[in-house]
């Protein structure tokens, strides 16, 4: 696994936090990379991509 770094609002992490608190999530790592698995998945079973390496919401 990789490190990386990143910036979120401070009410993001709060919300993550209750969600690790209420047991929902063993920790905030965790809960992040749910939602990234989630993105992805959804993502992938809504918009037929052209190139297989294309994503969308990492269009800058």
């Amino acid at each position: 696994m990789e490190r990386v770094t990143l910036r979120i609002p401070k009410q993001q992490i709060d919300e993550v936090e209750e969600m690790v608190e209420t047991g929902q999530f063993p920790n905030r790592s965790e809960a992040i990379r749910s939602a990234v698995r989630e993105m992805l998945n959804e993502t992938e079973s809504t918009e037929p991509r052209q190139n297989k390496n294309e994503r969308s919401w990492a269009k800058v």
